[in-house]
């Protein structure tokens, strides 16, 4: 669990603000809310959703930063213990419906700082996704690129070597390639692969709707990309001090749109493609992921607190609709000890 996978990193003192308390809104402020969203949704071209560990809580998995966070639980110096493992979790209602609004067209891209697969295990398209800290069922050659999806955890992190080999066979009969496999697990220090941040950096300037779920927006660079889509004249939504799936089941409902029922790990390597849907006890040890070949590389970036980034206290997007002309959103922000902290999801400036 997210427990064993905080123990795993290497020690480090900035870990952002801990034990922010969740906030619920009135159902009437809530369902108004929820409203606008869902009308910006009919109206996006290209929406991309960020995600973080809020959304997982419901599956068992906790996070780090909330009320009964991992960080926030040490910071108070007690001790947490989970007992579920990755493996058995299954996908919330939020990953369901993410899934869904991709498959209705609703949702172009889906950029994760989760580690805990469950967004690949529910289906979701492998060429619509980013994991830019890696994902704990994914090991990856490092001499050819060619990524496996394994039943189970790999068991190691910090881009680590797993003790398998890479089996990928070379042209004219010539021998497989050999190359060691290494976990794609991020420690605190460690680069964001190149892959997935330059598919994240496109589909965020691309987009005219950025929908942050369940991450406090802490870590960078991951953090500052949904402002990539609000800079290009998009609108930006961060849903992030309450639970994500009160926000989703609204959503849904007000878009039409079905959860569809969770039935086991379900891998998909392409968006329109076909999915291989297997029991639980019956996945394939072995799935290949091709690599993007035609991306073009960008220099790494590191994980970072955002200790240093300059903070504005309002941030205002004017918005363009075709009733009423132009539209003033207001999302505000709170400052404390240098960190950004979102305070209000979506905020209408009259």
């Amino acid at each position: 669990m997210s427990v064993n996978y905080a123990a795993g990193l290497s020690p480090y003192t900035n870990k952002g603000i801990c034990g922010l308390p969740e906030v619920f809104y009135s159902p009437e402020e809530l369902k108004a809310k929820v409203e606008t969203l869902a009308q910006w949704i009919r109206e996006s071209q290209y929406m991309v959703v960020h995600s973080g560990a809020g959304i997982s809580t419901s599956s068992g998995i906790p996070n780090f930063r909330g009320p009964n966070g991992v960080w926030t639980m040490e910071e108070r110096g007690e001790m947490p213990h989970f007992n579920t493992t990755f493996e058995d979790v299954r996908p919330s209602l939020t990953h369901m419906a993410l899934l869904q609004l991709q498959r209705t067209g609703h949702l172009k891209y889906l950029i994760s700082q989760n580690v805990d697969g469950l967004h690949l295990r529910s289906g979701f398209p492998r060429d619509r996704l980013s994991e830019l800290h890696g994902n704990m069922f994914v090991e990856e050659c490092e001499k050819c690129g060619k990524q496996y999806v394994r039943y189970t955890v790999i068991g190691v992190m910090g881009l680590k070597p797993t003790g398998r080999y890479c089996d990928v066979t070379r042209s004219r009969g010539l021998r497989s390639c050999r190359g060691k496999l290494i976990s794609t697990i991020l420690d605190w220090e460690d680069s964001l692969p190149d892959r997935d941040l330059n598919r994240a950096d496109e589909a965020c300037q691309r987009a005219d709707l950025a929908l942050t779920l369940g991450t406090s927006l802490q870590i960078k660079p991951s953090g500052d990309l949904p402002l990539l889509t609000k800079r290009t004249g998009g609108k930006l939504v961060i849903v992030n001090l309450q639970p994500s799936e009160h926000v989703m089941g609204q959503l849904m409902k007000l878009l039409g749109l079905e959860v569809p029922e969770w039935a086991g790990p379900m891998l998909c390597e392409r968006s329109g493609g076909e999915l291989n849907i297997l029991p639980f006890g019956a996945w394939k040890k072995e799935v290949k992921i091709e690599e993007n070949k035609h991306a073009v590389p960008k220099k790494r970036k590191k994980r970072e607190q955002d200790g240093k980034i300059n903070c504005k206290k309002d941030v205002k997007v004017e918005e363009e609709t075709k009733e009423s002309g132009k539209e003033s959103a207001h999302i505000q922000v709170h400052c404390k000890k240098s960190f950004c902290r979102f305070v209000d999801f979506i905020k209408f400036k009259v």
